[in-house]
């Protein structure tokens, strides 16, 4: 072929695409040509540990004075629930008189500042000193990974203290089966004191790594999330966007939401967390919004699709309590932590999903259907799994005789 006739078939063929598809074309065939995928790997080399080869630490003694915890996390973005959820037990071992300090691990070193402000403005309310993770981590009475890379991190560099892990979904579900699923699977092995929020956690720890863990359980915020009576009807649906967080089902979601419209054009398509330029049907597009702003917004709407392919994700039962019905994809996993009869499960297929979504706008009853979904979550919290979480890290620390930890 002339190299003429090359460049007609390349103007062929991109004089149809958007601007945007073309620049998204571009920035892949970069990445694929510079090779920067492996920048994603979460780990600096160094900071790779092995079940069977572990650095030794040295296990303080029990101190005369208020216990220091040293918490390790990868830096969050705004509204991430698996951050607030470990946030609360922070607070939670605070208000027991715990001293805490948030050590962020930053694989490609950021704005360590900008990082700070991200935490302080979206919550407000932790009070942690808020640290990088040094070379050595020293001068704690415990140091409690969150994650899988955290844990690598803590069993590289952690010198003292007890350790303990709380575990908040499956992590080697996020990866396929391969070098990430393997790794993120021997963190499991480590030796750590285990702690499972769920029973999804605790039965995959002991079935698929085959490690015991402590038990927590699932809490919902119904201080925040509750039912609210503006007045007037519920009208459409809304989706929480995670577009790079395969197990939320962002591809399927859009799917689903195209066949809703097509069934029913008339009902509005609420959309927040990412936000969205080039959907194929009308949405409103919210972006991140805070709690506070969430909740008045599911007072508004009548269900949402609450997707999760590993652990039940936060949002299904923070509908609930504002009277929305969540439509979650029917899984084994998901449906371990939530047992509630107002769930609308469905198969992970648009077609099945986007019926669920029409069964719950076409109610005739929508108001008292609301204020009934509302009512089956009253008097949940996260005070139970914050006291356990606190029970676990001081008798960690200090056994107590009867301790199974």
């Amino acid at each position: 072929m002339t190299p003429r006739r090359r460049r007609r078939g390349l103007i062929e063929r991109v004089r149809h695409r958007t601007p945007r598809y073309l620049a998204q074309f571009a920035a892949l065939r970069l990445v694929h040509l510079l090779g920067a995928r492996e920048l994603e790997f979460p780990l600096l080399p160094d900071d790779l540990a092995d079940s069977q080869s572990l650095p030794p630490f040295s296990p303080p003694a029990a101190p005369g004075r208020p216990l220091r915890i040293g918490w390790l996390t990868i830096p969050p973005g705004p509204g991430s629930g698996g951050h607030t959820t470990q946030f609360r037990m922070m607070q939670a071992a605070e208000r027991a008189g715990m001293r805490n300090t948030l050590l962020l691990y930053d694989r490609h070193a950021g704005d360590l500042a900008d990082r700070i402000d991200t935490i302080r403005t979206s919550w407000p309310w932790l009070s942690a000193d808020i640290r990088p993770v040094p070379p050595e981590i020293r001068g704690f009475d415990a140091l409690v990974a969150t994650s899988w890379p955290t844990a690598h991190v803590l069993a590289r560099r952690g010198r003292e203290g007890q350790r303990a892990y709380f575990i908040q979904d499956y992590e080697p579900y996020f990866s396929p089966r391969g070098a990430e699923y393997a790794l993120a699977e021997d963190t499991y092995r480590f030796g750590f004191r285990n702690i499972a929020l769920g029973q999804m956690v605790r039965d995959c720890l002991r079935d698929e790594a085959g490690v015991g863990s402590d038990l927590v359980p699932f809490g919902c915020d119904t201080e925040v999330y509750a039912l609210q009576e503006h007045g007037q009807r519920r009208r459409g649906v809304v989706l929480y966007a995670r577009q790079g967080t395969d197990r939320r089902g962002f591809t399927l979601a859009m799917r689903a939401l195209e066949v809703f419209h097509g069934r029913l054009p008339s009902e509005p398509i609420h959309v927040y967390g990412d936000a969205l330029s080039d959907a194929p049907f009308p949405v409103v597009s919210h972006g991140n919004l805070t709690p506070s702003e969430l909740n008045d917004l599911y007072s508004t709407v009548t269900a949402g699709l609450a997707l999760s392919f590993t652990n039940i994700s936060l949002v299904a039962e923070e509908m609930l309590a504002a009277g929305v019905v969540p439509v979650v994809n029917d899984s084994a996993l998901a449906r371990a932590d939530m047992p509630n009869p107002h769930v609308a499960w469905a198969l992970p297929t648009p077609h099945a999903l986007a019926d669920a979504l029409v069964a719950a706008v076409a109610r005739p009853d929508l108001d008292a259907h609301a204020a009934e979904v509302a009512q089956s979550v009253i008097g949940r919290s996260w005070h139970e799994t914050e006291q356990q979480v606190v029970r676990i890290l001081a008798d960690t620390i200090t056994p107590s005789p009867h301790s199974t930890g």
